[in-house]
């Protein structure tokens, strides 16, 4: 990305960065399956834009799982994962002035400039010089200190009296299930529709997908516990694939037309080519998951069915509406939370989010 300030890796000796006093500490990836809870450099300010916040809260998301999974080379050895909590201003560069110490902010995963010409459109996830990046091309959340680039346009406040575990689901998973599986599916009152995946994303698109009113709401995913949350959150019909063939019973619960719109929130070739299957005419695929190998596109079963695929990465464009509803309790996002740990105990919560099933976790939430 074109003028952006990347973070460099320090190195580290005796768990102390070389030559600094100040340190932290901080979940850092070395590798596919290495990682490490560790003594790391404290961030400072490095622009006059950027600000530097004191984690209280923060989580694991099921994109840092495709880190650990080697699905994003890119991403450098050293790296602090994270990108999603909520904190306290510690210290802000001299041209912030929407912040100061001592604010409580929500922190978005995406980081933008606001003055590009994709910041202009809407596109953060865009932005030429942020975008998503933290936990990816700069140090993230999952640590007692972050620095955050585009601090006016990157941080939310949060007003005395909020319920800070609700809003660390607005750092992510909130807008990312609402505005890459329910806008871009395009779910409109009376629909069926299909969320393929039940993992925390899937549940925000769940949880969103209910300002359209839609008639039907299929849930499929593997896991027992899973499903059965997704019945107290909404869901009309539940299915494990692992037991049933999903789309012999989409099928029958349709009247074999399939679903308008078919939401992925997996991000396996199976689970998109599922949606694939189960779309009907004139229907739209919506995927959410971060795919780390080829899926087939049957272009020879979808050409003459006049169906939409749509992929994105978050904006956060939604986030301050979604502030509004959460904090009107329309919605509950901390309903997802299921886990709870001290932020020492990080690697004990990438064990539990990691074997989601066994311990029958969505969201972990950790404390600093």
């Amino acid at each position: 990305m074109e003028n952006l300030v990347i973070d460099k890796v320090a190195p580290v000796t005796n768990g102390r960065a070389a030559g600094r006093k100040s340190t932290m500490k901080a979940l850092v990836y070395y590798a596919p399956g290495k990682k490490s809870w560790e003594e790391h450099d404290k961030p400072v300010i490095k622009e006059p834009t950027d600000a530097l916040v004191k984690i209280l809260k923060t989580t694991i998301c099921g994109t840092d799982l495709h880190i650990m999974k080697g699905d994003m080379p890119e991403v450098a050895s050293g790296r602090i994962l994270g990108h999603e909590g909520v904190g306290i201003i510690e210290e802000v560069g001299s041209s912030v002035s929407n912040f100061k110490k001592g604010d409580h902010v929500i922190i978005s995963c995406v980081t933008s400039c606001g003055k590009c010409d994709y910041c202009k459109k809407g596109m953060y996830s865009h932005c030429e010089k942020g975008g998503w990046i933290l936990g990816y091309m700069i140090d993230g959340c999952q640590a007692e200190y972050v620095r955050i680039p585009y601090a006016d346009n990157s941080l939310y406040p949060i007003p005395a009296g909020a319920d800070e575990e609700a809003l660390v689901m607005l750092s992510d998973i909130l807008p990312t299930g609402f505005e890459c599986g329910v806008l871009n599916g395009q779910v409109k009152p009376g629909d069926t529709i299909a969320i393929v995946g039940a993992g925390p994303v899937g549940m925000a698109a769940l949880l969103t997908s209910q300002f359209y009113t839609p008639a039907e709401i299929i849930v499929i995913d593997q896991d027992d516990n899973r499903l059965a949350v997704a019945k107290t959150f909404g869901a009309t019909y539940t299915i494990n694939s692992a037991k049933e063939n999903a789309i012999e019973k989409v099928m029958t619960l349709t009247n074999n037309k399939g679903v308008d719109t078919a939401i992925e929130a997996v991000g396996i070739p199976p689970t998109f080519e599922l949606c694939e299957e189960i779309i009907s005419a004139g229907g739209h695929i919506a995927n959410i998951g971060v795919h780390g190998k080829s899926v087939e596109l049957h272009l020879e079963k979808l050409w003459d069915r006049n169906i939409s695929i749509t992929t994105r990465l978050v904006d956060t464009v939604t986030t301050p509406m979604l502030f509004k509803t959460v904090q009107s309790k329309k919605i509950e996002p901390k309903k997802l939370i299921t886990h709870r740990f001290k932020l020492d105990d990080m690697i004990a919560a990438y064990d539990t989010f990691e074997h989601a099933a066994r311990e029958k976790a969505l969201k972990v939430l950790l404390e600093n």
